[in-house]
This record gives C-alpha cells, structure tokens and sequence, in this order.
C-alpha cells in the first residue's frame, strides 16, 4: 500500500506581534490508518537551536531535509533564508533529494518560510503559513482570528490546529508548539 504524500499531519506557523510560532498535531497516518497518534514533528534547529522548524509529509524524508537544512544554516551563518533557498536547490535538483515527499515551515527572529521540493521558498504576506492536509483548515481559522489583539500568536496556533483537527482526518488534537520571543 503506497500512502498519498502529505496526508499525515497539520503545521502551522504564525507570525504575530512579539513571537513566532510553528505548531503541528501529533497523528502519523499510513494510508487510512493511523499509526501514531503523538509525533513530534516540530523541533529546533540550528547551533544554538534559534530556528524552529515543521514538517508534512514522510518521517523519514523529513528527518533527513531536517539534517540537510542544518548542515545549511552552518554552512551560511545561521541565515536562514539563504540556507533555504540552497536547500531548495538541492532538493530540485540532486537526483535523490528529489525524490523527497515532504515540505516544512522554517522560522526565526527575522523571517518564517514554506520551503518545498518543487523549489519553493515562500514568505507569507501575513504571517500564517500551513502545510499538510489540514493546513487549508488551520490557515482559514487563523485568518479569521488573526487580528483579534488577546490572542498571541501561540493561542492563534493552538486554536488553528484544534478547528483543522475536527475537521481533517489526518489531523489530531496532540499538539507540539515552539515559540520563539522576538
């Protein structure tokens, strides 16, 4: 059984006021079933772990973009967009990277990023980025609460993945946040 890429989780990055957030639910499915239900597939990165990062998609793949973006980030002195757009490159391009299912949110104090393997490196124009299958949910209940001023960035992220959660199959309530205070 062949499970369909990218139908596994829910990431979400919020960019708001003072902090930066990148959440993601817990569920790890194989075709329609799941076989985890508390995944972390958030984590830091990074020397002194001052980027976070998330992924959708497969585990293993993940793991190995994760290593490859930190050889990056030291590589380019902790700058996190440039060690972005050469991990993009790689990824098009290098015969077995290509063939990686999987796509992350990057973040740090500066900039937060949707980083794929068709070469995509994309910056959000209001600080809500969302990957997986329910990142479609997650990113329209941001949206819609976004600028409400009591919510900090965490509180948006947390309520984002909850509504993709009960809506999403592929998506459950075990939820891994990172923040970074800016």
């Amino acid at each position: 059984m062949k499970a369909e890429p990218f139908k596994s989780t829910t990431i979400i990055g919020i960019r708001k006021n003072n902090e930066v957030v990148i959440a993601g639910d817990g569920q790890a499915s194989m075709g329609p079933t799941i076989i985890k239900s508390k995944v972390k597939k958030v984590r830091r990165l990074g020397k002194n772990l001052d980027v976070i990062a998330g992924f959708a998609g497969s585990t293993a793949d993940a793991f190995a973009l994760f290593e490859r973006l930190e050889s990056k980030l030291e590589k380019h002195t902790s700058q996190l967009q440039r060690s972005c757009v050469e991990l993009a490159k790689d990824w098009r391009t290098d015969r077995y990277l290509r063939r990686l299912e999987a796509m992350m949110i990057v973040a740090d104090k500066n900039i937060s990023l949707l980083v794929s393997g068709t070469g995509d490196v994309i910056e959000s124009d209001d600080g809500i980025l969302g990957i997986g299958s329910g990142g479609p949910y997650a990113i329209s209940a941001a949206k819609a609460i976004i600028n409400n001023p009591d919510l900090s960035a965490e509180e948006i992220a947390t309520k984002a993945l909850n509504i993709a959660a009960d809506i999403c199959v592929y998506t459950n309530h075990n939820i891994i946040v990172e923040k970074i205070n800016l």
